[in-house]
């Protein structure tokens, strides 16, 4: 949708809660306090707002959205959605109360809603046929050092080293080869220290992946963990490609490059975008990626108004 679509859809704020109220309420309104469709009407003093008959409760139509309890224009929100799924690599919460006017707390805000509304995504067990899993680390390298040391404190040399033996925070990416779909967990160390542990592995690629599906990965020894029935109650087929002996396609099919290819659009959008993002947040920045990659070819505005409902 470009800009001027955008002004042609939603031209006032009645226009946009009757998107709203059609993308919500396919069958009806519905009370969120006793569940009833048949006494439940809209108030004509304030449209955001519905009277239910049976319960005699008032209940707005963004209750339990990322709109609820917000102040902030409903043209700006609305605007501040566009702008972001245009934004093949995302827009930083300065670049947003730029376009949209507010101050930067509020752009902040509206950003971290609607990548919450990404990750309202249910994927539970829909890849099927082939999938393509791998890992990747997420973060920044420590700034150099200033050799004028007269009036700095000296820092300590960084020990950090590449690889899997890297400080940067672990995610893991399952993808679906037939569709393109992603999905991609952010792998925080578990109780013991440890980071991507077969366990880790197995628990995202068995969250969103059918039974009995091929699983293609790289050589790294987490994988194992599927070649042993007694861990694979999936089923899953476990091929793997050995990148250490430099193999990367067998020209059979035989490869990890589309989800390969997903981190590196990731890795674009940090760098390019947002430069730098805490371990707290990476997840929702990670859900805004998969979330563009899997709506490339449906009405991504429309689907994203429906995620926004995140207590049905």
């Amino acid at each position: 949708m470009t800009y001027f679509e955008f002004n042609e859809k939603f031209p006032t704020d009645k226009s946009i809660l009757q998107h709203f109220r059609t993308i919500r309420y396919k069958n009806g309104l519905t009370c969120p306090h006793c569940g009833s469709t048949q006494q439940v009407g809209l108030r004509t003093d304030q449209p955001k707002l519905c009277n239910c008959n049976h319960c005699h409760n008032t209940f707005s139509i963004f209750t339990g959205t990322i709109f609820e309890k917000s102040s902030t224009d409903l043209k700006k929100w609305f605007f501040a959605v566009h702008l972001v799924l245009n934004a093949k690599k995302g827009i930083s919460a300065l670049q947003l109360q730029r376009e949209i006017g507010t101050t930067y707390k509020t752009a902040w805000r509206i950003l971290k809603q609607i990548r919450t509304a990404m990750g309202n995504e249910n994927l539970e067990k829909s890849f099927e046929l082939i999938v393509e899993v791998d890992e990747t680390y997420v973060g920044g390298k420590p700034r150099k050092q200033n050799n004028n040391l007269q009036f700095t404190t000296p820092k300590p040399k960084d020990t950090s080293t590449t690889g899997r033996g890297t400080k940067k925070t672990p995610v893991i990416g399952v993808k679906e080869r037939g569709t393109g779909r992603v999905y991609a967990r952010v792998a925080l160390p578990d109780h013991n220290g440890q980071k991507l542990t077969g366990k880790q592995l197995l628990s995202v690629i068995s969250a969103v992946t059918k039974p009995d599906t091929v699983v293609m990965t790289d050589d790294f020894k987490g994988y194992n963990i599927i070649n042993h029935k007694s861990t694979n109650p999936e089923n899953f087929t476990h091929i793997s490609v050995c990148h250490s002996l430099g193999e990367f396609s067998s020209g059979k099919g035989l490869h990890t490059n589309g989800i390969e290819g997903f981190w590196a659009i990731l890795k674009r959008s940090i760098i390019g975008s947002y430069h730098h993002i805490s371990t707290k947040y990476l997840q929702s920045y990670v859900n805004e990626c998969c979330f563009k990659q899997n709506n490339r070819f449906v009405d991504s505005f429309d689907k994203l108004l429906w995620q926004s409902v995140l207590a049905a």
